[in-house]
């Protein structure tokens, strides 16, 4: 099918059934524009192999949309690598609800700038895990708002050390 795919509109794309998108390959995808990636579907990307999710490259990431990203279950998020959250576009980030943003192994979350970080709403940071919030570095300590800062919870603010509250 990949031979195909270049050959396919972005509208082509939005047509395709969940059964022809889950059969996607990683070669498949590869052949993927951003502007295809764009015009998946939320229920496409449910249907999305965590196979094929890991193969999707930074650039074709850059073409979908939050609600896309929101679509994403917790199988899928842990196939997603540090490069392609490193590479999450602010508004991408919106779609990161609480429970996908509890989901995100250290590693995962340890990927992201605080630039990304600081978009976050007070209550996707309200979703962190306490273990999450733990691995935060400084640096990305740094990107968090006051008004984040005031969305954790008594736990969750137990699990950052004094060198982290002086960044």
């Amino acid at each position: 099918m990949s031979s195909l795919i270049p050959y396919l509109t972005p509208t082509q794309i939005a047509g395709l059934s969940t059964t022809n998108i889950a059969a996607l390959t990683t070669t498949d995808v590869a052949a993927f524009t951003s502007a295809q990636m764009g015009a998946l579907t939320t229920t496409q990307m449910g249907a999305l192999t965590t196979t094929a999710l890991a193969a999707i490259a930074t650039t074709q990431l850059a073409g979908m949309s939050r609600t896309e990203i929101g679509a994403l279950n917790t199988t899928q998020l842990a196939a997603v690598t540090t490069t392609q959250l490193s590479s999450l576009a602010a508004t991408q980030m919106g779609g990161l609800n609480t429970t996908l943003l509890g989901a995100l192994t250290t590693t995962q979350l340890g990927a992201l700038a605080s630039t990304q970080l600081a978009v976050l709403t007070t209550t996707q940071v309200g979703g962190l895990t306490t273990t999450e919030v733990g691995a935060l570095t400084t640096t990305q300590l740094g990107g968090i708002v006051t008004t984040q800062l005031a969305a954790l919870n008594t736990t969750q603010f137990g699990a950052l050390t004094s060198t982290d509250l002086g960044a």
